[in-house]
């Protein structure tokens, strides 16, 4: 299902393809749609605002910080909440947030954090510890409330504010993601009214009450998601003075209306295709940015739906429940081909569970048991497994049908439809057939876990905590009626206590051991196969934005990032000088001109989850 903070690389490093601008024009903040047919046109022109609008080819899923889990919807509520810490966009350490320091005793069970007493919420009230305090216990009290976060405070034993500016977090056991909690902090005195956490979406009233840069100031389903510039915001208010996120069910219009001047930032599903990237780097006024990307993609199994309560649910094909079905059709994926036929080669060869962007948990098999290519050994293995051919060539079930499995895509994803019609033939020639079903709302049939296969992919955070959280067994609905945080349904012992001990362990070295025994199992499981880590694919207009910050600094993304930095430090084209609040991080200027210019300037003031099959953060 793949979105956590839906999810997508490597070192192609940061290719900047500046192309030669005019004169800047004149800001544009919509465009006509089947779903907006009227929207706000050259407003920069008509009451002078700067608009920043970014075309995505993803939906909200939910903007309660609560529930959601899709890459955009996490990403907005990194512009509307600050979190106790967040991460430098330089190279990812933990910096101050909401917090301005923390510490843990002696033996680690209580961290005390000091929360910053210059942040307000955007009603005028103060943010305080009590925020904090209230936002956590909510999650460890209530079941609804813990649906996208939880697995952070399941080691949580209690919550204070002796003061507005002091956080006590008592924990149970040791825990090393305490300076990483990646979990937007909401305002009590306006979440306490909620009634269901559960179906409380943040979608009715607005501008919505928040902390961070940007205040959420309107909203229409498969549409649009508008957010104004926070001007009291304590790191410093954007320099845009309104943010819109535009959905496109079609990739190729969102690219069209970057050309068009209409947009101007297209990330795609959530990069370019090849083809895409490639016909805009003759378009004037545009510049692509192509960077190792925070994403893995990958195809998912259904190992048997079930809830905590042991009850099984759902109708997945049986003869996946047996591991060396699984590891035959990670035999039968050629990566390679994926790589160089459907990425063309924005992308490297995918194998553990986080990319190799983040280096110290990246993992990859041995030689020897690496699952490479090998469609003779993948049909000795189903042979061995009892799955052989019938007279018609067809691999035929317990049950004496042949087997065809259903695939679940993205229908807005067009590497999923190209993946999958080299499944229907790899997988053809060893007698399975397959069938892809691809939706424009995936989540529905992957909670319910009827399917067989799923594109699945996910963002990754400098922290990997939650992103191994989610095959869990405590990831797992408490029942089939229930939505749990689980990825597909795994539920494994070793894993699971693999799990806990890099939970606990401070050590960084001993600590990313742990985590790459647990990909290692991953791997051989054969739930998850990890095809490719694309890189990050988007374009943005020169004429539009004079500068933007990636992350890392060096061959970093620009959407989707570990924070607020890119839209937050974005400088309007027709804007005097350099921006005020980016620089000392990577910062892509344009300049009309032509010339393309990586800079480090100065520094930064006071310095994905899951994504269901529909793009995780």
């Amino acid at each position: 299902m793949g979105t956590n903070d839906q999810k997508r690389s490597l070192p192609h490093g940061l290719r900047l393809v500046a192309l030669a601008g005019a004169a800047a024009l004149t800001l544009t903040a919509g465009l006509a749609t089947p779903l907006d047919p009227a929207p706000q046109q050259a407003r920069a022109a008509d009451d002078g605002k700067k608009v920043l609008t970014v075309a995505v080819a993803q939906s909200v899923d939910s903007l309660s910080p609560f529930l959601a889990v899709r890459l955009l919807s996490t990403s907005i509520h990194r512009l509307m909440y600050e979190y106790l810490t967040n991460y430098d966009p330089k190279d990812n350490h933990a910096i101050a947030g909401l917090a301005t320091k923390w510490e843990p005793s002696p033996d680690k069970l209580t961290w005390t954090y000091t929360i910053r007493d210059n942040s307000t919420w955007s009603d005028g009230q103060q943010a305080t510890a009590e925020d904090a305090a209230w936002t956590f216990n909510k999650m460890m009290t209530d079941t609804g409330a813990a649906t996208a976060n939880g697995s952070y405070v399941g080691n949580f034993r209690k919550v204070t504010a002796p003061s507005p500016t002091k956080l006590v977090i008592e924990l149970k056991k040791p825990q090393a993601t305490m300076a990483a909690l990646d979990v937007p902090i909401v305002p009590k005195h306006v979440w306490e009214k909620v009634s269901d956490f559960s179906e409380f979406n943040n979608d009715k009233s607005f501008p919505v009450v928040g902390n961070g840069p940007f205040v959420l100031s309107g909203y229409k389903a498969d549409s649009y998601v508008r957010l104004k510039a926070n001007k009291d915001f304590w790191r410093g208010s954007p320099k845009f003075d309104e943010l819109v996120f535009r959905y496109y069910k079609d990739q190729d219009a969102a690219v069209s209306a970057l050309r068009k001047g209409e947009v101007s930032f297209v990330a795609g599903s959530p990069s370019l295709t090849p083809a895409q990237a490639e016909s805009l780097k003759g378009a004037d006024d545009i510049q692509v940015n192509d960077a190792p990307g925070r994403r893995f993609y990958a195809l998912a199994t259904n190992p048997g739906a079930k809830a905590k309560n042991g009850k099984k649910f759902g109708d997945g094909h049986p003869s996946l429940l047996d591991q060396r079905v699984r590891n035959a059709l990670f035999r039968a994926v050629d990566r390679e081909a994926i790589i160089d036929k459907v990425f063309r080669g924005h992308a490297v060869e995918g194998e553990g569970y986080i990319p190799p962007r983040f280096q110290d948990y990246f993992w990859k098999p041995s030689a020897s048991r690496k699952l490479t290519y090998d469609p003779a050994e993948a049909a000795r293995l189903l042979d061995q497994a009892g799955y052989k051919k019938n007279g018609d060539g067809k691999r035929v079930g317990k049950d004496g049908k042949p087997i065809t499995y259903r695939v679940l895509c993205h229908a807005t994803d067009p590497n999923d439809k190209a993946v999958g019609k080299y499944l229907q033939e790899w997988w053809g020639k060893l007698g399975i057939g397959v069938r892809l079903n691809c939706l424009d709302n995936v989540t529905d049939p992957w909670l319910a876990g009827t399917y067989d296969l799923a594109f699945d992919g996910w963002s990754v955070n400098p922290d990997p905590d939650f992103v191994l959280s989610i095959h869990t067994c405590g990831a797992l609905p408490a029942t089939p009626e229930e939505t749990g945080a689980t990825d597909n349904f795994i539920c494994d012992k070793k894993y699971d206590e693999l799990y806990a001990r890099q939970l606990t362990e401070y050590d960084p070295a001993k600590r990313a051991d742990i985590v790459k025994q647990m990909e290692s199992r991953l791997y051989d499981l054969g739930y998850m196969n990890v095809m490719a880590y694309p890189n990050a694919v988007e374009a943005f207009r020169t004429d539009q934005i004079k500068s933007i910050t990636t992350m890392p600094a060096k061959a970093g993304n620009i959407y989707g990032q570990d924070g607020y930095w890119s839209w937050w430090s974005a400088v309007p084209a027709d804007s005097g000088g350099s921006s005020d609040n980016a620089s000392s991080t990577g910062v892509v200027v344009a300049i009309v001109a032509g010339i393309v210019v990586l800079a480090g300037l100065g520094g930064f003031a006071a310095m994905r989850r899951r994504a269901t099959a529909e793009e995780r953060e």
